[in-house]
């Protein structure tokens, strides 16, 4: 059983480019969770920090494009609004990334904590070379 102050987390940089969102999904949420260590722990946070770049280049497979709808409402009567997965990439890929990967991880406070080591970029730049992330093949792993 891990303890919280023995676990040492690594950075991993994942490229988006041409992976379908839910084989990317799948793999980072399982390196979020700590899935890939030997001290995993279902009650305490062992998951390492993931960068992901080039999410406006994600592929959608099918016709997710224009059938697959994200809901949300605003709380006001008729205030149900949607988007076609297609225009939130187009618009926001980093929330389609951040949508599909939270979908995922534990709906709790530790699944909260969890999926604030996500970091999603548009584009290949990132904020964070001082970390010295590892390049993570997402192919080899699918």
């Amino acid at each position: 059983m891990a303890k919280p102050g023995e676990i040492d987390r690594k950075w991993y940089i994942v490229d988006a480019t041409d992976v379908p969102l839910g084989r990317l999904s799948t793999v980072v949420a399982s390196i979020l969770r700590g899935k890939n260590k030997p001290t995993y722990t279902p009650n305490i946070d062992t998951g390492d920090n993931v960068i992901v770049i080039n999410a406006a280049n994600v592929a959608l497979t099918g016709k997710k494009a224009t059938d697959k709808i994200y809901y949300h409402h605003s709380n006001h009567p008729g205030g149900l609004k949607e988007r076609q997965a297609g225009d939130l990439r187009a618009k926001n890929p980093q929330r389609l990334v951040e949508l599909s990967v939270q979908g995922m991880l534990p709906k709790n406070s530790l699944g909260h904590q969890q999926a604030l080591k996500l970091h999603v970029f548009a584009d290949a730049n990132h904020a964070h070379e001082a970390q010295k992330p590892e390049v993570l093949d997402i192919n080899s792993l699918i």
